[in-house]
């Protein structure tokens, strides 16, 4: 599921579609009544990819939330955003046990299932798992061995630790000797 472009507009119900950057915000339509406007910069807008759920140790991603709601579902909506506050409480305990009940309130749970069951109604969320070759990148990325000017650096996580230290080459020499000297006064 991309999420990249599926947005949420604080003060504006439902979510909407980016469509364009104009000169004075963004251009969206929603995906309720497909009508397209201009949301100025001043507004508060959040791609739900960029949106997370607390949890004791972390932050999860809403698109690994819709993920599970998503299999304990069997792809089907999920119970209505405006159920009681103890079934949502219940569905979130069911999907992620160890969510921060102090910073998740009732109201980010009711957006958090009436999106899920707008985007299953749109037909615009399908599981996804990681292909083998985001998989590869990763682990790329993880261990890559740098080699600048002599030193060896391992970058894992954008974390550099270096091992050797090098002396100056000939060619670092003659590039700091044609740097001309200025005297003091």
């Amino acid at each position: 599921m991309n999420l990249k472009d599926i947005l949420a507009i604080s003060g504006k119900s439902g979510l909407f579609k980016f469509i364009s950057q104009g000169r004075s915000g963004i251009i969206v339509e929603s995906f309720d009544d497909k009508k397209r406007s201009v949301i100025h910069s001043s507004s508060k807008v959040s791609a739900l990819e960029d949106i997370a759920i607390f949890t004791d140790t972390e932050e999860v991603p809403l698109g690994d939330i819709f993920n599970k709601v998503f299999e304990k579902e069997g792809g089907k909506e999920t119970i209505n955003h405006k159920s009681s506050p103890d079934e949502l409480k219940a569905l979130m305990k069911e999907i992620l046990p160890d969510y921060d009940g102090k910073r998740v309130y009732v109201s980010d749970m009711k957006k958090l299932v009436q999106w899920y069951n707008m985007l299953i109604k749109l037909d615009l969320l399908k599981p996804t798992e990681e292909s083998e070759e985001e998989k590869k990148k990763e682990e790329k990325k993880e261990k890559k061995v740098v080699n600048v000017q002599g030193k060896t650096k391992i970058a894992a996580s954008q974390k550099v630790k270096t091992y050797e230290k090098s002396k100056p080459s000939v060619k670092d020499k003659a590039v700091k000797s044609n740097i001309p000297k200025t005297k003091a006064k």
